[in-house]
């Protein structure tokens, strides 16, 4: 369990007070509206209207600006509204995203073409453009959504420290395996839901509620190990499926924001849930590769449960920190 604690502290290193939001990325979108006609939608972080990231995107020679740029703030963020008409259409053409080598934001965008076809790329410092390629193939949707969601829950802290969480309460393999998977269906149940809109749910109070559910889960853990016998802790994938169906809210918000291509939502859909279980698996494997290499070089020099209680601690700290944060930011 002490490397729970050593992950945890690692985590805590990178994690500011709005840590579930820290390394959100910027998002531009372009949906057309013509042949040669687009309407520019530019998202990126701020402190506010004026100060934003010096990144811009920059479009192939000949461009013109068709209306005036609208500005607006909300929540951290910037968007910039504005028409342009690109000379023979963007198809096969690159736009560069000027500033972006310089910064440690991605750029998630999202070209919506006329017939319905979408086109969704990440680009990051290392390579700071977009080629606008032509109405993709399922091959491409599978692949491109799978990256978004295994991106959304590696960079997703309040959902791997409900993860992390549960890794502490179970400590048979076979309950932890039922308990991961109760999580991954409750997940996927609601996110499905929610991204077809059958059901609505407004997002800060879920956000609010995911952090809650964090807190409970380290309060449960802590009172575990002064010998409270809570009968949630003795079928924890009850507790994984209820806190999941929450969390795959949380999930379908993300989602949102991104979008899904028109022509390929049960595919986007699917993909995205399939990247948001392999990065979730790539987690679990990784704190559970850790405890074995930390046993093996460390021994038990330190207690289990002074260990366990001191990572719960912190997990309830953090998390009752950002329950605070985020009902104060939808209350206010």
């Amino acid at each position: 369990m002490r490397c729970l604690l050593a992950l945890l502290l690692l985590v805590l290193a990178f994690a500011r007070p709005a840590a579930a939001d820290e390394f959100r990325p910027a998002y531009l979108e372009l949906t057309q509206t013509g042949a040669e006609t687009y309407d520019v939608l530019w998202k990126l972080p701020a402190l506010d209207e004026a100060t934003t990231m010096a990144v811009r995107p920059v479009f192939p020679p000949g461009t013109v600006e068709t209306s005036p740029k609208r500005s607006s703030f909300a929540a951290g963020t910037a968007a910039l509204r504005w028409s342009v008409r690109v000379p023979g259409g963007l198809e096969g053409q690159a736009l560069e995203l000027d500033g972006l080598a310089r910064s440690r934001i991605d750029v998630l965008a999202r070209v919506q073409r006329s017939d319905g076809g979408a086109q969704l790329e990440r680009i990051v410092p290392l390579a700071p453009r977009l080629v606008v390629a032509a109405s993709p193939g399922p091959w491409e949707v599978a692949l491109t959504y799978t990256r978004i969601g295994i991106g959304h829950i590696l960079l997703g802290i309040d959902h791997l420290l409900f993860v992390l969480a549960l890794l502490m309460i179970v400590r048979d393999l076979r309950m932890l395996l039922w308990t991961i998977t109760a999580f991954t269906v409750a997940h996927s149940i609601t996110l499905a839901l929610a991204t077809l809109g059958l059901i609505r749910l407004p997002g800060p109070p879920v956000e609010a509620l995911i952090a809650l559910s964090i807190v409970f889960v380290a309060a449960e853990i802590v009172a575990r190990e002064r010998g409270r016998r809570d009968p949630a802790l003795h079928q924890p994938w009850l507790v994984a499926f209820a806190f999941g169906l929450l969390h795959g809210l949380g999930f379908a918000g993300a989602l949102a924001e991104v979008g899904l291509p028109p022509a390929s939502v049960p595919l986007g859909l699917l993909f995205f849930n399939v990247g948001v279980e392999i990065g979730q698996l790539l987690f679990v494997a990784a704190v559970l590769g850790l405890a074995w290499l930390l046993r093996r070089v460390a021994g038990e020099r330190v207690g289990r449960r002074t260990t366990v209680v001191t990572a719960a601690y912190l997990i309830g700290t953090l998390a009752s920190y950002w329950v605070v944060e985020r009902v104060a930011a939808f209350v206010a």
